[in-house]
């Protein structure tokens, strides 16, 4: 079924297919749109969700994580110092293995104040025990969250999906969403690990562990992690026999026999493959690769992908001051044998420009110094 929708109401309108048991809500910007809309599908009773609005964003996912340990299934969305707040119960989510599904509207943190979109809100948050899917456009914001829902449930790892604040989650496309019997069938029935309110079998929900099985857990988490990529892979081909839409950990445009590849997260990717279009149309074997998948980080697709590039850059739009950048050192990681450039770009929503990525592009071609920080006066 095709339809016109902004990232944001892509969001909402999987989350009211997906029907969730419990919702909670902490409206702000660019997120607010999102549980909005949600609103409104309670409001016309399309959902019979409990819709929770908190009195922070903390509580909204503490919230959650009450509502989950009782066998419910359970969604937010939030923003940059939302989720900055939230950064305290991201822990106790993922420690408890509960599939909570937060979709994130990537915004700058503070400070100075700023409502526009780089990454540094999720990217301070890549080590908290959450699957990260990093969407293009409103398409796949739709087509995460409800991939990303089965993945979560059937890993028990929470997960976030992320969409750029504004050029994504305010801008309308045209799109494709499943009708709602074939999209609830996709999704399936809850079935939860563990329930407290299942009194047959009685769990203890958020213990003390000290020396003597701490460890133990997080390393429960950490194997467990790197099981996600097969199940990831298994959900997505489940999904394409439905929709006929492909999805996959990373994607390699017009990369495999590239010399020179930009890598990089999100919706200036559209803009980059643009760019790949038009070199390929003057004879340069230029490439994309995008990184769907940030937690866990695919360093064997990655590697694969990049292994036969003559030159390498890679955009993110988030720092580590005095330390390279999240994609980029990621990336250096995956390729230890090969000389990566990272540079920083989009901080606090400034515009990356066609012209931008073209310099990006030829620097590469023509062996020049390539600037750390692009478009920054």
């Amino acid at each position: 079924m095709k339809s016109v929708m902004s990232g944001a109401q892509s969001a909402s309108y999987a989350m009211m297919q997906i029907n969730p048991d419990v919702v909670s809500s902490f409206p702000i910007t660019p997120q607010t749109d999102i549980m909005k809309e949600y609103a409104i599908y309670v409001r016309d009773k399309k959902v019979d969700t409990e819709f929770l609005l908190m009195e922070s964003e903390h509580s909204a996912l503490s919230a959650l994580v009450g509502a989950s340990s009782s066998g419910a299934r359970a969604m937010t969305a939030t923003s940059s110092a939302g989720l900055a707040y939230m950064f305290e119960i991201l822990g106790v989510a993922s420690g408890h293995r509960l599939p909570i599904v937060m979709n994130i509207v990537n915004r700058a943190l503070s400070g100075p104040i700023n409502i526009h979109c780089d990454h540094s809100d999720s990217m301070a948050c890549r080590d908290s025990g959450w699957i990260q899917l990093y969407c293009e456009d409103a398409q796949e914001v739709y087509d995460q969250t409800l991939i990303g829902l089965r993945l979560a449930e059937k890993m028990s790892i929470p997960a976030m999906i992320m969409q750029d604040g504004f050029i994504c989650s305010h801008c309308l496309q045209n799109l494709e969403v499943l009708p709602d019997k074939i999209a609830k069938k996709f999704i399936g029935d809850f079935k939860p690990k563990y329930s407290l309110l299942d009194f047959k079998k009685c769990v203890t929900a958020g213990p003390l562990q000290l020396q003597d099985y701490y460890f133990e857990t997080k390393k429960q988490l950490s194997l467990e992690m790197k099981n996600v990529f097969s199940e990831y892979e298994k959900i997505s081909k489940k999904y394409f026999s439905l929709a006929k839409r492909k999805y996959s950990i990373i994607e390699e445009y017009k990369s495999k026999d590239a010399e020179f590849i930009i890598v990089a997260l999100s919706s200036v990717c559209g803009l980059i493959k643009d760019c790949v279009d038009e070199l390929r149309g003057k004879g340069i074997n230029a490439g994309l690769l995008r990184i769907k998948m940030f937690r866990p980080f695919p360093y064997s697709a990655v590697s694969k992908a990049l292994k036969n590039a003559k030159k390498i850059v890679v955009l993110d739009r988030s720092e580590s001051f005095g330390a390279d950048a999240p994609l980029a050192c990621e990336i250096k990681n995956s390729v230890p044998e090969k000389i990566v450039n990272g540079c920083i770009y989009g901080l606090g929503g400034r515009d990356i420009l066609k012209s931008n990525v073209m310099d990006l592009f030829n620097s590469m071609i023509k062996n020049k110094k390539i600037e750390r920080f692009i478009n920054s006066r």
